[in-house]
C-alpha cells in the first residue's frame, strides 16, 4: 500500500477539507533545498517548508549538534531546574535581539509564543491594578490557531466558527505609507479609552495575508503612540525573524521597539519545535513580587527542551556566519533582479519584496483554497518546485543556502506559470 493510502486511513491534516482535497503528497526524504518523493523525483523547497528550514533540510551541523545533545540530556523539567543548553541558547539570542529585550519565556511553537505574549500583556496591567481588557491588531493579520492567538488574527478563513469565543480585539488597517496619518489617528482614538492592553502586529510583512508589507515609519509611529498611552507592543516575529527580512529581526528596522517579541519557525531551523516569548526588563519586573499570585503561572512540558535548544544554538551560529550573511544578500539581489523583468508582466498585478521574501499577485482571482489554487500548486510540483500559493499570490521564501541555478529554476517555473494561469 502506498504511503498516501496508508496516510488516508488514520491521519487528519491541517488546513485540509479531506472530502475534496485528494490524497496527501508523499515525501520520502529531504536534504539541503530538496524534497524527494517515493519515486525519487526531487522538488526545490522554495518556501523553506513554511519559512523554517532556512539552512536547508537535515543541515549536518545542526543535526550533529542535536545528536550530541541527545546523548547528554534529552529532556528535563524546566520548572525549578535549568541546564547548560538553555542558558547558552539565551546568551546567544541576546546577542541578536534588539537591546531592550532582556528576558525569555519558553513554549512550544509560534501560536503558543503569541498566547504567552497576550497573557503576559494582560497580566502586566492586572498586576498593577489597572484594568485593560482590549487588544489592538492589524486587519488580515495571522498569529496562530490557539484561542488568544486566533483572537488577534483577522483572517476569517481560520477564525469563522470561533469568532464568538474570542478576546475583544479592535482591528486597524496596516500603514502602507499613504494612509499612515489615518491609521495613527484611528489607533489614538482607541488608545484614548484607556482600555488597550496591547497592540499585536507582524512587523514589515504579514505572512498569511499573502506577504503584504507594512510601512516601517508608519508602524514605528503606532508603537510610539502606544508607549505614550502605556500600551504594550507585541511583535510577532515568528515568520519574519532570523534573517528573512535582511536584518536578524524585522523590528530592528523600526525606530521604536516592541516590548515583547514572539519567535519560532527558523529559531530551530525546522529541526524541532520550540517557541520563545521575549520581553523587556520592565515587563518582567511587573511579575517580580513577594506575592505568589503576581507570578506568571504558564508552563509547557517541553519548555526549554535541550534538543531544541541545541538546534537553536547551531542555527544562530549559522545565521551570523559570513557565508549565510553573504547568501542572504545574494538572494535579496537576485529577487530584485528577477522583479525588474516580471513586475510589468501582463499577468501580474503587483510585486513586493522584503529581504529574501518575494511575492507577486496574479491579475486572475484565485480563491485561497480550492481546485484552482491546487492546480497552480500541482503545476509547480510537476516541474520540480514546491511553491504553495496563497490564492492568487505566488511567494518565495527560499533557504539561505539555495544556489543560483536552483533559484533561477524557481524563477523560470514562475514565469511559465504566468503564461498558463495569467
Amino acid at each position: 500500500m502506498s504511503l498516501s493510502k496508508r496516510d488516508a486511513k488514520h491521519l487528519w491534516h491541517p488546513l485540509t477539507q479531506h472530502k475534496v482535497a485528494g490524497e496527501a503528497f508523499p515525501i520520502a526524504r529531504a536534504n539541503g533545498v530538496y524534497l524527494w518523493d517515493e519515486q525519487g523525483n526531487s522538488y526545490i523547497d522554495a518556501i523553506s517548508s513554511w519559512y523554517i528550514s532556512m539552512y536547508g533540510h537535515c543541515n549536518p551541523m545542526i543535526t550533529s549538534r542535536v545528536a550530541e545533545q541527545m546523548l547528554r540530556m534529552d529532556q528535563i523539567v524546566f520548572s525549578g531546574f535549568t541546564h547548560e543548553t538553555a542558558v547558552e541558547m539565551s546568551e546567544k539570542l541576546m546577542e541578536l535581539l534588539p537591546d531592550n529585550q532582556q528576558k525569555i519565556f519558553f513554549s512550544d511553537n509560534g501560536s503558543t509564543s503569541i498566547e504567552v505574549a497576550v497573557k503576559m500583556a494582560l497580566q502586566y496591567h492586572f498586576n498593577q491594578a489597572e484594568k485593560r481588557d482590549l487588544l489592538v491588531a492589524f486587519e488580515n493579520g495571522f498569529h496562530g490557531d490557539t484561542f488568544g492567538a486566533m483572537s488577534v488574527s483577522g483572517l476569517d478563513v481560520y477564525n469563522g466558527p470561533f469568532s464568538d469565543f474570542s478576546l475583544e480585539v479592535i482591528r486597524i488597517p496596516v500603514p502602507n505609507g499613504l494612509n499612515n496619518k489615518e491609521v495613527l489617528e484611528l489607533l489614538e482614538t482607541n488608545l484614548a479609552t484607556g482600555r488597550v492592553a496591547a497592540f499585536v502586529f507582524e512587523p514589515l510583512v504579514q505572512g498569511a495575508a499573502a506577504m503584504q508589507l507594512n510601512d516601517p515609519a508608519g508602524l514605528s509611529a503606532l508603537i510610539e503612540a502606544c508607549h505614550k498611552a502605556g500600551t504594550l507592543c507585541i511583535a510577532d516575529e515568528v515568520m519574519t525573524g532570523f534573517g528573512k527580512t535582511g536584518t536578524h529581526f524585522a523590528s530592528q528596522q523600526l525606530s521604536h521597539l516592541p516590548d515583547i517579541m514572539c519567535l519560532s519557525k527558523a529559531l530551530t531551523a525546522g529541526l524541532l519545535p520550540m517557541g520563545l516569548t521575549t520581553c523587556s526588563q520592565k515587563i518582567y519586573d511587573a511579575f517580580y513580587s513577594d506575592q505568589l499570585a503576581d507570578g506568571f503561572f504558564h508552563g509547557h512540558t517541553y519548555s526549554a527542551n535541550p534538543l531544541a535548544c541545541a538546534a537553536a544554538i547551531a542555527a544562530m551560529e549559522l545565521l551570523v556566519s559570513d557565508e549565510i550573511q553573504q547568501n542572504i544578500q545574494r538572494v535579496i539581489a537576485s529577487h530584485a533582479e528577477f522583479d525588474k523583468g516580471i513586475r510589468e508582466h501582463e499577468a501580474v498585478s503587483q510585486t513586493r519584496q522584503c529581504g529574501v521574501i518575494y511575492a507577486l499577485d496574479l491579475k486572475k482571482e484565485i480563491p485561497r483554497y480550492g481546485p484552482e489554487r491546487d492546480a497552480v500548486l500541482k503545476f509547480f510540483m510537476d516541474r520540480g518546485v514546491y511553491l504553495r500559493p496563497l490564492g492568487n499570490t505566488i511567494y518565495i521564501v527560499p533557504p539561505f543556502v539555495i544556489k543560483k541555478e536552483e533559484l533561477d529554476k524557481v524563477y523560470t517555473v514562475i514565469e511559465e506559470a504566468l503564461v498558463v494561469f495569467g
